[in-house]
């Protein structure tokens, strides 16, 4: 079997109805790699300013998307139909990463992962009014409730000095709010018709030409850029522009929606580890308490219905 083959009948491997252990493991380690993703970010952003950077990884994460749906016999395509969805969809991805980037410029690893792992809570809130079928319960409401108390408790409790700023929260939190319309886009539009490699596709190309139009607006495009840096760019725009997006659409395929969305929580964990790991992060009991409320809120509005 050759290798586009082989990439086409794993493509095209059997649905799980249930998570089996390749799953459970694929969606720890997704969620570990999107906390430590926070790290290399703000590492880059020490040689390159991060609006440019985002740019920088939405062009070379497309050139790659590209090549692999070439080499799978795929042609991106833009169709006329879906073309006000898709570019609301990527101005709303190119905003999200400018406050992501911009935030973790401003604010702490492990406060970032907090506000911006958020995003559920907010899709769950905007679902029940325009999603079929995503009405919100009693235990979601909690779960909202508990998860909004979490970001409040975060935003009024500041750590030591230089460990972060408010204007950094509020970016990270109102870049989750970006990244829930995408998903709303996604499911409540006729962009819901796309294949999901092209919606990614339409994401990546639209933000690539906003972020690098607005890059100069932000400062120098170079600050202290040193040989290890190209490794945090390298990663950005293969691991996680091409790679990690690909691979979760192909977990979405392959194991019910539910089931790998419950493990969102996991992420903000994740970030504060790493955070507090490997930049020496102050993590205090304030922010514990925030991590807690939001991971718990997460877990219930995840809750999959009782059938």
């Amino acid at each position: 079997m050759t290798l586009r083959r082989r990439a086409r009948s794993v493509a095209r491997m059997e649905r799980r109805e249930n998570l089996d252990a390749f799953g459970l493991i694929s969606l720890i380690g997704f969620s570990a790699l999107l906390g430590f993703n926070q790290v290399v970010i703000k590492f880059v952003n020490e040689g390159l300013q991060p609006v440019f950077m985002a740019g920088i990884r939405s062009f070379g994460a497309m050139i790659i998307l590209y090549l692999w749906m070439r080499w799978i016999g795929l042609r991106p395509v833009f169709a006329r139909a879906v073309w006000w969805s898709g570019l609301l969809s990527g101005t709303l991805f190119a905003g999200e990463f400018i406050l992501l980037f911009v935030a973790l410029d401003l604010t702490t690893v492990a406060r970032t992962s907090v506000m911006f792992y958020t995003m559920p809570v907010w899709f769950a809130l905007l679902a029940h009014f325009v999603v079929p079928g995503e009405r919100l319960n009693g235990l979601k409401i909690l779960g909202l409730a508990l998860a909004v108390a979490g970001v409040a408790l975060a935003l009024l409790t500041r750590p030591g000095a230089g460990q972060g700023s408010i204007a950094g929260d509020i970016m990270a939190l109102v870049g989750s709010f970006g990244w829930a319309g995408i998903a709303i886009i996604a499911r409540a539009t006729a962009f819901a018709g796309v294949a999901p490699m092209m919606q990614m596709y339409w994401q990546l190309s639209v933000s690539a030409v906003i972020l690098l139009i607005a890059a100069p607006f932000f400062g120098p495009f170079v600050r202290d850029f040193q040989p290890e840096h190209y490794f945090g760019v390298a990663f950005q725009i293969v691991i996680v522009g091409a790679g990690v997006f690909l691979f979760w659409f192909w977990l979405l395929k392959r194991y019910p929606a539910g089931a790998v969305t419950s493990f969102s929580f996991l992420a903000p964990i994740f970030g504060v580890v790493f955070g507090w790991l490997l930049l020496d992060e102050t993590v205090g009991m304030s922010l514990i308490g925030a991590l807690a409320l939001v991971c718990l809120g997460l877990v219930l509005i995840n809750r999959p219905r009782r059938a």
